[in-house]
């Protein structure tokens, strides 16, 4: 169902957007602020003004124009593979210095955008539809975390009331895909959210206490925590994580293109990657994060069923405006992380089926590509599990390698040209 939306439904479906991508989206400063030691003003800040740049980025990719802007329903957040090198810069040099080198990642991206978009040559079927697949697959842990409640070492992880309403939330979204009909199934996470949050409210697990704490109005303010500084090598761990994102983008992009049935060109990688380069020095500018494409809104995308850009441009026009009225913001930050985890249950299973789906073209018929594929997920899923496996590398080298998403782009990618190119040699000779 790729149609235009009414302006109404396309605000529900946008709503629908915002809470599939939220928790996450503000994770990264609670993390990175509570590391830092931000008291609850300069906490507030970062927050709020980190979800209107949300809602920045997301526009400066739908926004298609000769420069940027990639053009395709996408939603973008704070980049979570950021946050420890961020909290060691941070401690280990200044907050200024963290800003800095996220300006200088911002403006690496913005520069090798053209460089960058030349490998799409390296992702045939048979890698993108690995690389989806693990995301998928490394993202559900995070789902079964939530639906414990967040926090795996808390006394009360895994509480009956965490169960209850986050496997709750799951049957519900799932009875609608089954039984609702139109507008009301392409919404069916919506509903499963809000109804998970008033059944958690009923068991005592909701306060609304954020909402009265947080002020009506405040906004974005250039180098708020002061003027930017540059230490290189503070800039070339966040030019490391930078290239990070971009694989996963890369991922991303091939994802929505299958979906939409378009082909993603070279031009529209470059304008994509430039996009998030901007994004990214705004991000430095203003003193919040690095942002890059979110993946789990694919599987938003499959569930609803459209396709089309008008709800995610009431998404980033809702992340803009809750960003300027904090009030509004916390309203989405009572949601029970048991219940978002039910949704994330339902949204990262559907992105793994997506890179599924893609693998289908590929001819398993050559034990090549099996291989391909095999090493791959494994090798992905194995980093997911146990990242620290490489802790006695050196740590430039476990920011690339404690990623599971980039430890298999990495392999089905030189595995891909390692058997291509033998294969093309054998026949040759």
């Amino acid at each position: 169902m790729n149609k235009e939306v009414s302006h109404k439904k396309a605000f529900v479906l946008g709503l629908q957007h915002l809470l599939a991508m939220y928790s996450g989206a503000i994770a990264v400063p609670l993390l990175i602020g509570s590391a830092l030691k931000f008291n609850s003003t300069h906490m507030t800040y970062l927050v709020s003004i980190d979800i209107f740049m949300c809602g920045l980025a997301t526009l400066l990719q739908l926004f298609r124009n000769r420069y940027f802007g990639i053009g395709l329903p996408v939603v973008l957040g704070c980049a979570i593979q950021a946050v420890a090198p961020l909290e060691m810069i941070g401690q280990k040099f200044s907050i200024n210095t963290m800003y800095g080198a996220i300006i200088v990642a911002g403006i690496f991206v913005f520069c090798v955008a053209g460089w960058f978009s030349k490998i799409k040559k390296l992702f045939p079927p048979v890698v993108t539809g690995t690389l989806i697949t693990v995301i998928g697959l490394t993202l559900i842990p995070v789902a079964f975390q939530n639906i414990g409640g967040g926090n795996a070492a808390a006394k009360g992880f895994g509480d009956t009331k965490n169960l209850i309403t986050g496997f709750l939330t799951i049957i519900i979204i799932l009875a609608i895909e089954v039984w609702g009909k139109g507008f009301i199934k392409s919404i069916a996470v919506l509903i499963g959210l809000i109804v998970g949050t008033l059944i958690a409210g009923s068991l005592g697990m909701v306060s609304l206490a954020p909402v009265a704490q947080a002020s009506w109005f405040h906004l974005p303010q250039l180098f708020y925590f002061g003027v930017p500084e540059f230490e290189w090598s503070s800039s070339l761990t966040m030019i490391i994580i930078a290239l990070v994102s971009m694989v996963e983008s890369t991922g991303v992009f091939f994802a929505i293109g299958d979906l939409l049935n378009k082909d993603i060109t070279e031009e529209d990688l470059k304008k994509g990657y430039r996009a998030e380069g901007i994004a990214q020095i705004f991000g430095g500018l203003f003193n919040t994060f690095p942002y890059t494409t979110f993946s789990q809104n694919v599987g938003l995308l499959q569930l609803s069923g459209i396709k089309t850009k008008r709800p995610i441009f009431w998404a980033a026009g809702l992340l803009m405006t809750m960003g300027l009225l904090p009030k509004i913001g916390a309203l989405v930050t009572i949601i029970p992380d048991s219940v978002l985890g039910g949704a994330m249950l339902v949204m990262f299973t559907m992105i793994a089926i997506q890179g599924i789906k893609m693998l289908k073209h590929v001819d398993f018929e050559d034990n090549r590509n099996m291989l391909i594929v095999a090493i791959s997920i494994g090798l992905g899923l194995g980093v997911t599990v146990y990242p620290q496996i490489f802790q006695t590398l050196p740590e430039t080298i476990q920011l690339f390698l404690g990623n599971g998403i980039v430890v298999a782009s990495i392999s089905a990618t030189l595995l891909n040209i390692l058997f291509h190119t033998k294969q093309r040699k054998v026949v040759i000779e």
